[in-house]
């Protein structure tokens, strides 16, 4: 269905101070030329990288804002951003600007004309010289650019053609391309997106009859996490999996956060050779973080949940790859 999920997002005020922070507590990496800053488009944002090929790690790190500004390149944006900010909660500590799906071409093509046969609202954005290419909104329209969850079950999904992302080739190979020299502790790649609803059965139903998009397998229930979880896969081995949650007790860690928060998105995890290895890399940083001996949500394995203090309330976790 589709190829990847291009970034685990993070709407915040300060995507610059957050890039830092990432860089510094987690030994995210950053480059000048991942920074995106339009005249037309006003926003900011960083596409960094847990590893510095696209190949290994297709799915990026995201902290950016959306300025308050004039926006020429796509005027009807920042009333869906407010529409989308009001749905998800403003003072929700993780917000999405959009869970953002990446397709080839072709496929991209066939999709539009499959939402447009089943009369389902969806919204594009112009082509711009800034921004040549094709985004397209679930759940709203040019008319009525306010989101609402009828299409997506409330995933807030934005999709794109691949090309325009210049993904190396070898993304796409049968065969996913595998980290060469990796030290000790060194990050793999982005494995996977957490994202919380209230209803599992009817976000399934919505995206597989309005989408025709279906988990990798059947919805697990991990009764020790307290949650039921749905993995949405992608074609690109390498992407980060979209893991579509729901709380099935109150008194759990995603319980306590749906019912704090409410629904959205939720951890990211990255994947890590030497997870012990790791750990020894964020003492050193003076990063805190729980270390959890065997974790249902990783098959039975060690998992490191970084303390969200540290990073602005953001929920980071770290797994053996």
């Amino acid at each position: 269905m589709f190829e990847l999920l291009l970034s685990a997002d993070m709407m915040i005020s300060d995507p610059d101070g957050m890039t830092e922070l990432l860089v510094d507590k987690l030994g995210i990496y950053k480059h000048e030329k991942w920074r995106q800053a339009f005249e037309h488009h006003p926003y900011i944002a960083h596409f960094l990288r847990v590893h510095k090929s696209l190949a290994v790690s297709p799915t990026r790190i995201e902290p950016q804002v959306h300025l308050d500004k004039p926006n020429p390149g796509d005027p009807l944006f920042h009333d869906f951003l407010q529409s989308l900010e009001a749905y998800q909660g403003k003072h929700r500590p993780l917000l999405t600007h959009s869970i953002v799906l990446a397709m080839h071409g072709p496929k991209f093509d066939k999709f539009v004309e499959k939402l447009m046969r089943r009369r389902l609202p969806f919204r594009m954005a112009q082509r711009t010289d800034d921004m040549p290419f094709d985004r397209l909104w679930l759940g709203c329209t040019p008319e009525r650019p306010y989101y609402e969850p009828s299409v997506d079950g409330g995933l807030c999904i934005e999709v794109m053609p691949t090309e325009p992302l210049q993904m190396p080739p070898e993304t796409f190979a049968d065969i996913p391309p595998q980290p060469r020299d990796l030290a000790p502790g060194g990050m793999v790649r982005v494995t996977a997106r957490g994202f919380l609803v209230r209803n599992l059965d009817e976000t399934l139903r919505k995206v597989s009859t309005n989408l025709d998009w279906e988990p990798v397998g059947p919805v697990e229930l991990l009764r020790n996490e307290g949650y039921r979880r749905a993995r949405m896969g992608f074609t690109v081995a390498n992407s980060a999996s979209l893991d579509v949650i729901e709380a099935t007790r109150w008194d759990s860690d995603a319980g306590l956060y749906v019912n704090n928060w409410g629904p959205g998105p939720y951890y990211i995890r990255i994947g890590v050779n030497d997870l012990n290895a790791k750990a020894e890399d964020l003492r050193a940083r003076g990063t805190a973080f729980t270390w959890i001996e065997e974790s249902e949500a990783v098959g039975g394995r060690s998992l490191i949940k970084v303390d969200p203090a540290q990073l602005r309330g953001q929920l980071f976790e770290f797994e053996q790859c």
